[in-house]
């Protein structure tokens, strides 16, 4: 329609800047963009300059990368390669010409842009990874409350492998989301997964200083209560203060109930002590996460 010599390569160039996000097309698009702009500048002085010759052309290029990498446009060199072409295969760099392959880029970056501002909403599959941790946390949680309170357990651990690659691909999917909102500089599901990934690992230091008990104290019951009661509320809300209210109540117990008479019992009341700790940190990363909205009020 505007009679633009080389058209098809306006395809060539969408194709080129077509990402998988909406910022990573903004920067593509102006990397390719600006990394064009000084193939143009290249082309004047080594074409028009020297010669139309492939040696020209080779000797260009290979001082040509360099000054993209240096200037962070590598990414644009194949777009700024077809500019080249274009100009080497007509033989004369002309005012029309480089009005011509300006358009070309407006035209195939612009589409490949306007194409980018189309992204499915990713919220649904978020919110799906978000109840899916939740629910693994919460059995976890009873695992461990149920070997302190019964002494055994016939628990196989699969939640945790589960619950780390789940994070992972949480965490991957919700910078996506970040990426696909221009201004948007963070996303709430990835400080909320970012959250939950630092009380994964507390939790994977409590898990072998409950499972390597020497001897069950009735210290063990009063943690596994209090665990139990902090499985039933994992969820996105935000009030820990409640449940480090209660944490303060479970060391005042703690510290009233019968003193070691045996190495085995202290040792055991010493690693016990260590998972209190342990969970006073896993609610003040929580206490310090300003939580979802609209959610329940007590939390975990």
């Amino acid at each position: 329609m505007l009679q633009l010599e080389f058209y098809v390569s306006a395809g060539i160039l969408t194709i080129l800047c077509i990402q998988p996000t909406k910022k990573r097309s903004i920067r593509a698009a102006l990397s390719r963009f600006i990394a064009s702009l000084i193939a143009i500048a290249y082309a004047f002085v080594f074409l028009e300059g020297i010669a139309y010759h492939p040696v020209t052309v080779g000797i260009m290029i290979l001082l040509f990368i360099p000054v993209l990498v240096s200037l962070r446009f590598a990414d644009g060199f194949v777009s700024s390669s077809v500019i080249i072409f274009h100009i080497y295969s007509v033989g004369n760099l002309t005012g029309s010409l480089i009005l011509n392959e300006i358009m070309l880029m407006v035209i195939g970056f612009g589409t490949a842009l306007v194409v980018n501002m189309y992204m499915p909403s990713i919220e649904k599959k978020l919110e799906d990874y978000r109840y899916r941790i939740e629910e693994l946390y919460a059995r976890i949680l009873h695992e461990m409350a149920r070997y302190l309170k019964d002494g055994e357990s016939s628990w196989d651990g699969r939640e945790f492998m589960q619950t780390e690659e789940l994070l992972s691909k949480a965490k991957a999917l919700a910078y996506q989301d970040v990426e696909n909102h221009v201004t948007r500089l963070e996303n709430k599901y990835y400080r909320y997964f970012d959250m939950r990934e630092d009380q994964f690992e507390i939790i994977e230091r409590i898990l072998p200083k409950i499972s390597t008990l020497p001897v069950m104290v009735k210290h063990a019951e009063l943690i596994g209560d209090f665990l139990d009661d902090l499985a039933d509320n994992v969820h996105s809300g935000n009030t820990a203060y409640h449940y480090l209210d209660k944490l303060d109540i479970v060391k005042d117990e703690f510290s009233e109930l019968p003193l070691p008479k045996t190495h085995e019992e202290f040792q055991a009341m010493a690693a016990l002590y260590q998972v209190i700790e342990e969970l006073d940190k896993y609610l003040e990363i929580k206490q310090s996460y300003k939580g979802f909205t609209n959610r329940k009020t007590a939390d975990a």
